[in-house]
């Protein structure tokens, strides 16, 4: 998700991933790893038009359900969206990514894989990538009878319209600023659509630097060297797309029965605010070299964790986080114990500000609040996870990091670390609350804390109220909202006095490289 320069984050921990397996989870699928070579970029491109729809050339009958190796999850609530250009939460990601193959993959270590683009080369200035695509990945639908269609072969055109779509003002994708280092995205992006003609739009459309030499050749220009561009080009919102669907159905494109996907698996129903169900899409490639088992894969949408934990001890979910209440009861029990794995996560959790909102307006205010956090307070007495208390957003995991480092914010971090410790940090807040005209919090105004609503987000939340009643003496209202209305309300375009002064969220990598952090958030 993505929060720009109308909020200041305050890193606050490091997240680690607390979860329970009912068994060892099998290996995800990954495609086949295929040797980069470098290829010659084709001078003059030539036009080629997206995939046309076309008839089905071959449906493919699903099993009866009871009879497929079937993973029961929860997502913890609704997803926003499951189309490319607009997914942010990591919900909607995570099943975009599932249903939608992107250029290049990201490996367990970090590093850049093909996956949908076999090989790339690089132009002597660096700046146009050249990307050869598999011929083998199709379009598919789940029908409503049960099977799968195959459609057309995913070509090279998908993947520039999928771009340009992203970029394009009208999709009004929140994701879009990722790829504003391809060439001509930006310009496109922030121009108002309204205010121009046909042509003038057209014009700034066919100005973005994606272009298609071939059926199978994809050529993305960027405005300055970047060597993290590899892992942008596979991200989600770089994924080809299924044109003729889009301007068939409009915002409905992604419902079952009418969404054209080509990853390994398809969507079969999305009963929304409820469950979703996936399947096995038995014409993707890669199948034949992956050890995963997993046919069908069904989500329930809950929202508190204390109903999704007791459904997990009930043999109904597969797998599902531990509530902070209950991990202490996990860790001593005989049986959940064994099944019970704690994950470190490439994500930083923080408390956002809203600085055209006073009094979040005085940088005073926003460093008192964040030095009378007891980070470790918060990890040992409410988390019990094992986080890590953060001075830097980037975690340590990321390339070109600085987490750790003394001379940055040294009173977030614990003696432990070489940091200030929490009662020296402490006092410090209480004289940067002074200076900034509120000794003691007298006269300081009562100020909203907003988040989405959860148990888990609700117990951090109100750790984090009392340590500032209690360290500063001021009046903290707590207040959370749905996740789809959350995201709307923390935006720029939301009037300022329908915001939130603090809002609690999280960030995790786009792609391994503290650019995302630093320049992208």
């Amino acid at each position: 998700m993505s929060y720009k320069k109308w909020a200041m984050p305050l890193v606050v921990l490091i997240a680690v991933s607390l979860a329970l397996t009912a068994c060892p989870a099998p290996t995800p699928p990954v495609a086949q790893i295929v040797p980069t070579v470098a290829v010659e970029p084709t001078a003059a491109p030539t036009v080629v038009e997206p995939t046309a729809p076309t008839e089905p050339t071959g449906v493919t009958p699903a099993p009866q359900a009871g009879n497929k190796v079937t993973l029961h999850i929860n997502l913890g609530g609704e997803p926003h969206t499951l189309d490319p250009s607009l997914g942010a939460e990591v919900s909607a990601v995570d099943i975009i990514e599932n249903l939608f193959l992107g250029l290049t993959d990201i490996e367990a270590d970090g590093s850049v894989a093909p996956e949908l683009a076999t090989a790339w080369s690089l132009s002597a200035d660096r700046l146009t990538y050249t990307f050869k695509l598999r011929d083998d990945v199709s379009w598919v639908r789940y029908t409503p009878t049960g099977g799968v269609q195959k459609l057309g072969p995913v070509t090279a055109p998908d993947v520039v319209y999928g771009v340009k779509r992203t970029c394009d003002p009208r999709t009004a994708s929140t994701y879009a600023y990722v790829d504003y280092i391809i060439a001509g995205c930006k310009a496109l992006n922030t121009a108002d659509a309204a205010k121009l003609s046909a042509a003038e739009l057209q014009a700034l459309v066919d100005g973005v630097g994606a272009s298609a030499p071939d059926a199978y050749t994809v050529q993305l220009t960027v405005n300055t060297p970047a060597a993290y561009f590899l892992a942008i080009a596979g991200m989600w919102v770089n994924r080809p797309q299924y044109r003729a669907v889009i301007e068939e159905k409009g915002e409905r494109w992604t419902e079952p029965g009418s969404i054209v996907t080509n990853g390994p698996y398809t969507l079969v129903s999305w009963f929304h605010d409820d469950n979703m169900v996936l399947e096995k899409n038995p014409f993707w490639y890669g199948w034949s070299n992956v050890s995963g088992n997993i046919e069908r894969i069904e989500m329930s949408m809950l929202v508190d964790s204390a109903p999704s934990f007791a459904m997990y001890e009930a043999g109904k979910l597969d797998t599902e986080s531990v509530p902070l209440g209950d991990i202490e009861r996990v860790k001593t029990d005989p049986v959940l114990s064994k099944e019970f794995y704690r994950v470190p996560a490439a994500c930083s959790v923080f408390v956002g500000f809203t600085n055209s909102k006073p009094p979040m307006d005085n940088v005073l205010v926003r460093k008192a609040l964040s030095a009378a956090i007891d980070r470790q307070g918060l990890i040992e007495n409410v988390l019990k996870g094992g986080q890590i208390s953060a001075n830097t957003f980037a975690p340590s995991s990321i390339f070109g990091n600085a987490a750790g480092a003394l001379d940055i914010a040294p009173w977030t971090l614990p003696i432990e670390m070489g940091g200030w410790g929490y009662d020296k940090a402490l006092a410090q807040a209480r004289q940067w609350l002074a200076e900034a005209g509120y000794p003691d919090g007298k006269g300081f105004p009562t100020i909203t804390f907003l988040h989405t609503a959860s148990d888990r987000l609700r117990q951090i939340a109100e750790a984090i109220q009392a340590m500032w009643k209690q360290g500063l003496g001021i009046n903290v209202e707590l207040a959370n909202q749905e996740g789809k209305v959350f995201l709307t309300t923390i935006q720029p375009s939301t009037p300022l006095q329908g915001r939130s002064q603090v809002w609690y969220l999280g960030w995790c990598a786009d792609y391994p490289d503290e650019n995302n952090w630093v320049h992208e958030v």
